[in-house]
C-alpha cells in the first residue's frame, strides 16, 4: 500500500470519528429545540385599551411569542435535514473505514481499530474489551495505544 493511500485512509478514520461527534451535536440541538417547541415560554404584557365591558384601562395579554416560535420551528426543520444528510455521509464513511480496516493484516489490530475508531472506545476501553476477548493476553491502555500508533508509523 502506498503512503498516500494510507494517509487518505487514516484521514477517513479520523473524519468518521469527527462526523459521529457532529451528528451527536446536531441531535442534541434538535432535542433542545424540541423541548422549547413542546413547552414554549408564555409571555405577558399589559396594554391600555377598551375591555369587553366597554371600560377603558389596562388589559393583560398572555400568549406565546409567535415570531420566536416560528423561527425555532424552521431552525429545527433545517437541523433535521442536516442530520439526515450527515447520517447518509456517515454511512458512506463507515463503509470506507470498514474497508480500510479489512486491509490490516493482523486480526488483533483489526479488532482494536474497530473498537477504537468505529465503536468509539477509548484506549482504556479497547484494552478492557481486548482483555475480555483474549484472557490469556495482557492489554493495557498504553499497549493498545502503542500498537495503533506503531501500525501507522510502519505503514
Amino acid at each position: 500500500m502506498r503512503r498516500t493511500e494510507l494517509q487518505v485512509d487514516k484521514t477517513i478514520l479520523i473524519q468518521y470519528c469527527d462526523m459521529k461527534k457532529e451528528i451527536k451535536d446536531i441531535r442534541s440541538r434538535i432535542k433542545k429545540l424540541d423541548k422549547f417547541l413542546e413547552n414554549p415560554p408564555i409571555v405577558s404584557d399589559t396594554v391600555k385599551g377598551t375591555r369587553r365591558d366597554g371600560t377603558i384601562g389596562p388589559i393583560k395579554i398572555t400568549g406565546i411569542p409567535e415570531p420566536v416560535y416560528n423561527r425555532k420551528l424552521k431552525l429545527r426543520q433545517r437541523y433535521q435535514m442536516l442530520l439526515e444528510k450527515r447520517e447518509v455521509e456517515l454511512l458512506e464513511l463507515t463503509c470506507q473505514a470498514e474497508e480500510y480496516i479489512q486491509t490490516i493484516p493482523k486480526s488483533e489490530l483489526r479488532i482494536m481499530f474497530r473498537l477504537y475508531y468505529i465503536d468509539g472506545y477509548s484506549y482504556l476501553g479497547v484494552a478492557g474489551r481486548m482483555s475480555s476477548m483474549f484472557p490469556k493476553r495482557r492489554y493495557t491502555e498504553e499497549s493498545v495505544k502503542k500498537k495503533i500508533l506503531r501500525f501507522f508509523e510502519k505503514n
